[in-house]
C-alpha cells in the first residue's frame, strides 16, 4: 500500500479527491491531510508519506513554503494541484513533476496514478524540485534548464545542450552534447510545445532540432539538414519553407 498526505486548504477539493483515489486504485492510501503550510509540514514530518499531493496557494503561504521547509527531510513523490496557471504548468512541466489540474478529471488523475506506482520505492532526488524552486524564487519564465525523467532516475541539463530529440512512439530520445541518447516517456509534441521558444524546430513528424546545431542544409534527395553531431534528417515537405526561411534569420 502506498501512503499519502493531501494538503489543500479547499475542503471539497479534498474530499473529492479522495473519493476518486479510492474509486480508481485500492494501492494508495491517503493517511493524513492538511490545510495550510504550517498544518502541511507538520503532518508531513509526523506522517512521512510516500506521496504528497500538493495545492499550489494555501490560506497562509504556498505548497512551495512547504517545499522549502522540508528540503533534506523527505523523498517522498510531489504531485501538485493546480489550477489551470500557465505559468505555473510551464514550470513543472520544466522540471519533470506530476500535476493535477482543477477541477481534477478523472481521466488526468488514473494517469497519474500510473506514474505514482511507476515511480514509488525507487530512488528520488530533490534536484528537480530545488529546479523547480529556483525558478520559481526568481520568476524566471525562459527555464534555462530541463528535468528529464528516465527509468533510471531524474536527470538534469541545459536546454542549450540539446541537440535533437526523435519520436520513437510514444517516447522521445534526447541527443545532447556530451552525453549519451536519453529515452523519456513522452510524447514528441510535448516536447515540441515546451521548447519552440528555445531555438527547437519540428521539421519532421518524427524530429524536433535545435536550430544552434545545424551545420547544413541540403536540398537533394527529398531534403535533409546535416546536425551538429554528424547525423541527417530528413525534412517534411510541408517544413521546408519555414525551416528555408528561420536559416535566413539564424
Amino acid at each position: 500500500m502506498i501512503t499519502a498526505v493531501l494538503i489543500d486548504d479547499d475542503k471539497h477539493l479534498r474530499t473529492g479527491l479522495k473519493a476518486l483515489l479510492e474509486r480508481y486504485t485500492n494501492e494508495i492510501n491517503i493517511i493524513g491531510e492538511a490545510e495550510s503550510v504550517k498544518t502541511g509540514v507538520e503532518t508531513l514530518e509526523q506522517l512521512n508519506p510516500q506521496v504528497i499531493f500538493l495545492d499550489i496557494h494555501l490560506s497562509d503561504g504556498t505548497g512551495f513554503d512547504i517545499l522549502e521547509q522540508l528540503k533534506g527531510k523527505t523523498k517522498a513523490h510531489i504531485v501538485f494541484i493546480t489550477a489551470h496557471e500557465q505559468y505555473a504548468v510551464k514550470a513543472f512541466k520544466f522540471s519533470a513533476l506530476d500535476f493535477i489540474l482543477k477541477p481534477v478529471d478523472p481521466e488526468e488523475l488514473q494517469n497519474t496514478i500510473i506514474k505514482i506506482k511507476e515511480v514509488v520505492g525507487k530512488s528520488n532526488s530533490f534536484e528537480h524540485i530545488d529546479l523547480l524552486l529556483e525558478n520559481i524564487r526568481k520568476k524566471v519564465d525562459n527555464f534555462k534548464r530541463i528535468a528529464l525523467s528516465t527509468s533510471d532516475g531524474i536527470h538534469l541539463f541545459d536546454v542549450s545542450d540539446i541537440i535533437r530529440c526523435e519520436a520513437k512512439v510514444n517516447y522521445t530520445e534526447f541527443f545532447i552534447k556530451n552525453h549519451k541518447p536519453i529515452l523519456i516517456s513522452r510524447t514528441l509534441k510535448e516536447f515540441e510545445e515546451m521548447l519552440t521558444e528555445h531555438g527547437f524546430e519540428r521539421i519532421h513528424q518524427s524530429h524536433l532540432i535545435n536550430l544552434s546545431y545545424l551545420k547544413s542544409y541540403i536540398k537533394s534527395d527529398g531534403g535533409y539538414v546535416i546536425m551538429a553531431d554528424n547525423t541527417n534528417i530528413p525534412i517534411a515537405q510541408s517544413k521546408k519553407e519555414k525551416l528555408q526561411e528561420l536559416i535566413k534569420n539564424l
